[in-house]
């Protein structure tokens, strides 16, 4: 748990900045039932093998995994998820005028939902499918509307070649442009702040130490360990829906 002179601490330092840029990973949206990667509780931590399908060259070369990725996709709990105080709070921060950019690991959408305007989303989203031959894109629930029809693989309407979810899978590239905006928006901060991020995939992790090299002051609120912990001028533990209204408040 945060010491409360930590959590103190972190109030006076976010109160004090008037360019703030977040960045935002899986532990925002696990109290609204999203479960993480990496955590205790996580995907990968109770089936190692589910990580297979975050790969983009298995995704691509194995239909096997494609089968599996969309029964994920049907079920996964982001369908009827509700954003939770951890989102509402970057939210208020934002509508004081004192948001830079909201960059996003989260592909789940809960940041917009919650009322963010100014969300990058790094690594995608799952509300939408491309095609990897022709890239035409469509809403995600049509697909789901096929697989839930019977298609376990559906292919791309157009072209007939593999869709898959408009996100970014490890060994995929980054789409440059949402990259060099969330790098403009961190080295023009004066306050980082990374939350619900084990800042252990890269480029989003190294936004962090980008930030710091800037001269912004860093405060990382995360469950566990980081490798950026070092950097930070406060670091803080807590349930992020108790935290992040604390600090924004």
């Amino acid at each position: 748990m945060r010491e409360p002179d930590e959590l103190a601490d972190g109030i006076a330092v976010v109160s004090e900045a008037k360019r703030v840029a977040v960045l935002s990973g899986a532990g925002v949206s696990t109290e609204s039932g999203i479960p993480d990667f990496r955590g205790p509780n996580g995907l990968w931590t109770r089936d190692p093998s589910a990580e297979r399908m975050s790969s983009f060259e298995a995704y691509r070369d194995d239909p096997e995994v494609r089968r599996r990725s969309w029964q994920a996709r049907l079920a996964h709990p982001a369908w009827s998820a509700e954003p939770n105080d951890a989102h509402r709070a970057l939210v208020s921060l934002e509508r004081a005028g004192r948001l830079v950019a909201l960059v996003t690991q989260n592909i789940d959408g809960l940041h917009q939902r919650a009322g963010s305007v100014s969300v990058l989303e790094l690594h995608g989203t799952m509300h939408e499918t491309e095609c990897l031959s022709c890239g035409d894109r469509r809403p995600m629930l049509e697909a789901l509307d096929r697989v839930a029809a019977g298609e376990v693989d559906p292919p791309c309407l157009v072209c007939g070649g593999v869709i898959k979810s408009a996100t970014i899978s490890f060994g995929q590239a980054l789409d440059m442009n949402v990259l060099m905006a969330a790098r403009d928006a961190v080295t023009s901060c004066d306050l980082m702040l990374a939350v619900g991020s084990s800042l252990s995939v890269q480029p989003a992790a190294g936004l962090v130490g980008l930030a710091a090299r800037a001269g912004a002051t860093v405060v990382i609120c995360n469950a566990s360990e980081t490798p950026y912990d070092d950097l930070a001028a406060i670091v803080l533990r807590g349930p992020l829906g108790e935290v992040l209204p604390a600090l924004v408040s």
